[in-house]
Order: structure tokens, then sequence, then C-alpha cells
């Protein structure tokens, strides 16, 4: 008789632990849903950059490419992209440092490299563009435009424009801090920000758990 309560209890103890799981993940969820609970604020997360919340559609704006057609981030392939803004119808030193360091990045992901790609997105195009600029991040001379530099220095990088308005809707961080760039996901979604402050390891090691979790 001990026995068998001995192991009514196990069976009991069983059958309680995944109900209790359950009953515990229905609260917690009904408390997010309601607003009452700042999960993410609580706990903290893993990524160095800044989550944009909520993230922004790229395709929800009137982009167009350099010779003026309809630019459609849904028509290029899924990769995890690298957006360099910029806006006044130049480069500066900023937008000149954000190329650099993404170039970098880009390449220091190794085997990843073909799932990653670089957008520059600016008000102008980049054939009228001019580098505000007196030399490069290395310390060569600047080519006087940014196409030039782009075709030298940064060979494959996509490029289209965005009005003042689509950019002040799409890069609201960068309105406060001019060294912003932004990590878009494969489906068209501005997720994640970054900027002068966050080192390029830790931007590759966001990379590195982002593309470890998805299928793209």
């Amino acid at each position: 008789e001990q026995q068998i309560n001995k192991n009514r209890m196990v069976l009991l103890l069983i059958a309680g632990i995944p109900l209790t799981m359950i009953l515990a993940a229905t609260w917690l969820w009904y408390f997010v849903v309601q607003g009452e609970l700042d999960l993410i604020g609580t706990m903290g997360t893993a990524n160095r950059g800044s989550l944009v919340q909520p993230p922004r559609q790229i395709d929800d704006r009137a982009l167009l490419d350099e010779d003026g057609y309809p630019f459609k981030y849904a028509d290029l392939e899924p990769k995890w992209t690298m957006l360099v803004p910029s806006s006044g119808a130049l480069c500066g030193p900023d937008c000149e440092r954000s190329l650099y360091l993404t170039r970098q990045i880009h390449v220091a992901m190794g085997k990843e490299f073909n799932r990653l790609r670089r957008l520059y997105v600016g008000d102008a195009r980049v054939a009228d563009t001019p580098m505000n600029v007196s030399e490069g991040a290395e310390g060569d001379p600047a080519p006087a435009v940014l196409g030039d530099v782009l075709a030298s220095e940064h060979r494959g990088m996509r490029t289209a424009v965005a009005s003042p308005d689509d950019q002040r809707v799409l890069f609201e961080e960068y309105r406060v801090d001019r060294s912003t760039w932004y990590l878009v996901d494969p489906a068209g979604w501005i997720m994640m920000s970054y900027n002068g402050e966050v080192s390029y390891k830790d931007v590759m090691a966001d990379l590195k758990f982002l593309l470890k979790n998805s299928s793209e």
C-alpha cells in the first residue's frame, strides 16, 4: 500500500509539473499582452545594438534606385542588411565612417559574408552626392563624389534614394545621432540601430547570433 501511494505521488508530480508550467506561461503571456509587464525591460536582452520598437518596414516608403525607378527591398535576395543612411545631399565624416565600419564588419564575418549585404540610402543619387571629408578612414585622400568612393572601395554595395520626409520616418534615431546606422532583416524590417559608441566586435556578436538562429 505504501508503494502504491508513492507511485501515485510520483504520477501526480509528473503530471503536475507540465501543468504548472502551462499555467505560469499563460499567466505571463496575459500580463505581457495587457501591457502590465515589460518582459524585455525586466530581463534585458542579449543584443548589443538598440532595438527599433516597433520595427519599420522599409518598403512602406517610396524609395528609388539610382535611375529613378522604384526600389523594392522585397525584390532583393533575402539577406540581412547593414543600412547606412545619409541626408543633406552629402556624405560627411559620420557617413564615411559608417561606410568604412560596415565594410570591415562585412569582410570580417568570413564564411557568413554571402548571407549579408550593405545598403546606402541617401536623399540624392550617389553620383550627385559630394564627399564632405578631406580624407578617408585609412588616411587616403577622399574622392570628391560618393559614387566614386563606392565604385572603388565599396564594390557590391546597393544604393537607394529616399526623400527627406521618408528618411525622417525610417531613420528616426539617425536624426538624433548622425553616427547611427541600421540592421534590416531579410523581410525588410528595420529592427536594430547602432551608433559610434558600439564596437565592431559587439556588432559581429549580434550578427553571428542572428545568422545562427535564422534560416536566411
